[in-house]
């Protein structure tokens, strides 16, 4: 076993409050508040377009945060470190092609064969051989082609509810043009805050049927179907993006502050965390990148771990109360829904295109990226495992070279 055990003496609760500040539980909130929105309208966004039902959605939302909250509150309190973890969104966005093809139970298989592969590589200290042999600008440009269709959804919100899409955006970016007046109001939450005040003015606004009742959870068991195609299909792509897309990110956000990330333990939590959502129904778990770069950004260096702490009980009454919150957020019109993960992923989906064509397997990265976003299925697998390979051998065969170009 490879795993960084924690060193002693561990916090106890005064240790605990002691540490904890208001400027600490200010990042802590804002950070949630990101996770909360944005990348909830993406699970929404998918589980409606794979055919979901309102409770399936429900579970998966009260698993990912549930799991996520408790492993983040472990992790903050052993490592004293900013560690928190939720769900990968871009394994969320594979998996809305996916399920054209693939029964939900099928998923849910790939979903446990990708919580076992995780543990064990954790466990065993594979994962830093195995990334490091990914070409990054693949695995990205593999990224990019799922995001793509998110970056469309928006663009064509302005369509089917131009009242709604058009104040978010000038909100957006009106703030974003802005830095001081951005990190007074992140452009995303007020955003949101501009989409809920346009709803009453526009047509098809809020559905007066929505079910706000509060009520406990009450997750939903499901029983996995273990398919070769969805092995193929889901398996290696989820679990590149939380080791690549997900992981990777959390690592350099918190390293960059002068923490020192255990990353086969994160690993191999990632893979406890996978396994668990897989039983209700959830995407594999990951550690988060924006939510740690937000609560890490300021105060000391020692205290940040509080901060995680709080999101991780935030986390854990939001999946509690998740049928109220996912009632809600289905009742909002599909225009809100499509603007706010839309521009949520803008900044992904950058990062991605630079990563993928910036410098080399650039050939490869655009066979990956084309493959993916045509969404081609063969001999029942989809488009993500296929664009790998595709891509993969075609750097292979025409950018050999940079196989052996030193890592920019």
């Amino acid at each position: 076993m490879q795993i960084e055990l924690p060193k002693p003496p561990f916090p106890g609760l005064l240790r605990i409050a002691s540490d904890f500040s208001v400027p600490l539980a200010v990042n802590g909130f804002i950070a949630f508040i990101f996770t909360a929105t944005a990348p909830v309208a993406i699970v929404l966004s998918v589980g409606a377009s794979g055919g979901l039902s309102e409770a399936e959605m429900v579970s998966w939302i009260f698993a990912a945060f549930f799991t996520g909250g408790v492993i983040s509150i472990i992790f903050c309190t052993l490592y004293r470190q900013p560690l928190v973890f939720f769900w990968t969104i871009p394994g969320t966005v594979l998996i809305g092609p996916a399920l054209d093809n693939l029964s939900f139970a099928e998923v849910i298989g790939a979903f446990y064969a990708t919580g076992a592969l995780m543990l064990i590589l954790g466990l065993s200290g594979w994962v830093k051989r195995i990334t490091s042999a990914l070409p990054m600008p693949i695995v990205m440009a593999m990224v990019a082609g799922v995001f793509l269709q998110f970056g469309l959804n928006w663009l064509r919100a302005f369509e089917t509810g131009f009242w709604i899409a058009a104040p978010m955006t000038l909100v957006f970016f009106g703030l974003g043009a802005y830095p001081a007046l951005a990190r007074r109001f992140p452009p995303l939450i007020s955003a949101l805050v501009a989409g809920l005040i346009a709803m009453p003015l526009s047509q098809g606004g809020f559905a007066g049927d929505a079910d706000l009742t509060l009520r406990i959870a009450d997750p939903i068991y499901f029983a996995p179907t273990f398919s070769l195609a969805a092995m193929f299909e889901l398996v290696v792509p989820l679990a590149i993006t939380v080791l690549a897309a997900q992981n990777a990110q959390g690592y350099a956000v918190i390293s960059v502050k002068g923490h020192e990330p255990p990353v086969n333990a994160v690993t191999a939590i990632c893979g406890v965390g996978g396994l668990v959502n897989a039983a209700f129904g959830a995407v594999s778990t990951c550690l988060t990148g924006p939510v740690n770069a937000v609560i890490s950004s300021s105060g000391p260096k020692e205290r940040h771990y509080t901060a995680g702490i709080f999101v991780g009980i935030l986390g854990i009454t939001y999946g509690l109360f998740s049928p109220v919150f996912t009632s809600f957020m289905l009742a909002t019109p599909k225009a809100f829904i499509a603007t706010l993960a839309g521009i949520a992923l803008l900044g992904v989906l950058q990062t991605a295109f630079r990563t993928a064509f910036q410098g080399r397997f650039t050939y490869g990265a655009l066979i990956t990226f084309l493959v993916t976003a045509a969404d081609i299925s063969i001999f029942g697998i989809g488009a993500p495992f296929w664009a790998l390979v595709f891509g993969f051998a075609t750097s292979w065969l025409l950018e050999r070279g940079d196989f052996q170009a030193p890592e920019d």
